[in-house]
């Protein structure tokens, strides 16, 4: 599939990564601080909340080097929409 687009993917066997190592530091990162968040945030997380979760992480992660920017994007975000239902935040909405 990989090299339709123009990719040589090959494998690296597996002796040759040491234990610990990481085969994607930035992957990792990403969902070690999103874990960390959750934790540190949220003291539970249901299955059907996930996708809003992601979506304030989201959100957050892409605007984490001007918070002030975060705050004036909800803030019009807020003043712009009516409110958010429960139903529309477990997607059962029709």
């Amino acid at each position: 599939m990989l090299g339709k687009h123009g990719y040589d993917h090959r494998r690296r066997p597996k002796e040759t990564v040491e234990p610990g190592e990481q085969l994607l530091p930035r992957a990792h990162r990403a969902i070690s601080n999103l874990k960390a968040w959750m934790h540190g945030t949220h003291r539970g997380v249901a299955y059907e909340h996930l996708p809003v979760y992601l979506d304030e992480y989201t959100f957050r992660h892409n605007r984490r080097a001007t918070p002030m920017a975060a705050f004036q994007t909800l803030l019009g975000l807020g003043a712009l929409h009516a409110p958010t239902t429960y139903d529309q935040i477990t997607r059962r909405a029709a």
